[in-house]
Parts: C-alpha cells; sequence; structure tokens
C-alpha cells in the first residue's frame, strides 16, 4: 500500500462527498485496509486533505513551467493566451480533481480556509514569478500599456479565475465559445496600443 494509492481513493471520494462527507473509514475500505492503517501515511484526515490540494497546485505550477518552455519563441500575446487557455485545459483534465479543487476552493471546510489559502498563495508565487517577467517584457517592447505589473498581474489572475468558475458554471462546450471573446476584449484592454473599433 503506498500513500499515492490512498490519495488516488481519497481524491474520488473528497471530490464526491466533500471534507465533511468523507469519513477516513470509506477511504481506508476502498482500499482495502483498516481505517488505521491510515495513520502509518497520514497523521490525519485533515493532513490528507491538504496534501492532495497541495499536489494538485503543485501539478498544475509544473504544467506552467512545462509549457513556458516550449512557448519561449512565442510573442508576448501568444504566451499569454497559450498559458491561459493551458490553465483552462488543466481544470479540464480529470473531472475529480477539478470537483475537489472547486469544492476546496469555492467552499473550504471552514477551520481549514485559512491554510489552503496559506499553501494556494505559496504554489501561485511558483507560475505568478513567470508571468511578472512576461509583463515586464511587454511592457518594455512596448506592447502592453505602461501599468504597474503588479496590477496587470492581478487582472490576469482575475481572468484565470473566471475561466475556473465559467467552467464550473457553464461546462466545456459553452465555455470554449466564450475563450475568444474574453481574450480578445482583455488584451485590447491591456495592449499599449488597442486597435480602433469606432
Amino acid at each position: 500500500m503506498t500513500s499515492s494509492t490512498i490519495k488516488a481513493a481519497a481524491l474520488r471520494h473528497f471530490a464526491r462527498n466533500g471534507y465533511e462527507g468523507t469519513p477516513l473509514s470509506d477511504i481506508a475500505k476502498e482500499v482495502g485496509i483498516k481505517t488505521p492503517s491510515l495513520y502509518a501515511h497520514f497523521r490525519s484526515k485533515e493532513d490528507l486533505f491538504l496534501r492532495l490540494f497541495e499536489d494538485l497546485l503543485q501539478e498544475h505550477a509544473a504544467r506552467v513551467r512545462q509549457l513556458l518552455t516550449s512557448i519561449i519563441d512565442y510573442s508576448i500575446k501568444e504566451k499569454l493566451f497559450a498559458i491561459l487557455q493551458d490553465s483552462c485545459d488543466n481544470y479540464l483534465i480529470s473531472e475529480e480533481k477539478i470537483t475537489f479543487l472547486r469544492r476546496a476552493m469555492l467552499f473550504p471546510p471552514t477551520f481549514l480556509q485559512e491554510q489552503l489559502q496559506q499553501k494556494f498563495i505559496e504554489i501561485e508565487h511558483m507560475f505568478t514569478a513567470p508571468l511578472h517577467d512576461i509583463f515586464s517584457t511587454g511592457i518594455q517592447k512596448g506592447l502592453i500599456r505602461d501599468e504597474p505589473v503588479e496590477e496587470l498581474l492581478a487582472s490576469y489572475l482575475c481572468l484565470m479565475d473566471g475561466c475556473f468558475l465559467q467552467l464550473f458554471y457553464y461546462g466545456r462546450p459553452q465555455f470554449e465559445q466564450r475563450l475568444d471573446g474574453v481574450w480578445r476584449i482583455y488584451w485590447d484592454g491591456i495592449a499599449a496600443t488597442p486597435p480602433d473599433r469606432s
């Protein structure tokens, strides 16, 4: 029995039933062990939940780093769109993963909310640092409006969060119909010389 087997089972249960609705005994039963045996791998249900959450955030950050390597020759605009699109695709890789993240981020257990936010902030830096550089380069090249980079970055992260919610509420087909238009309007808003649409 490995920790990864337990985490895979826990992901299914937490995604389906939430934190409060998932007793450790259900996870133990699925993997074929007695509940006390789980404590050889995880200190508590809270520990298991938090480690799953961190794993999924790390997975996302690693995917972004890999993507950044593959798009090194893209234009600034293409890089930002590719990262946004890949983040959306990442949300769609596994229904269980996205459902777990929805529950953890939108409806967290009250007593874990602060810890979940802290873990998110820690991991977030892994993919916001490269984005910071992309925005800075865009400003230096005269492609992006000369605004504070932190504000540009915040606007982009809000766009990503909005995409997350759109996927949550509307599903993939309707979201995909909206993405190109949403991106066009966002880019026009931050571009140094937005197109004249009069």
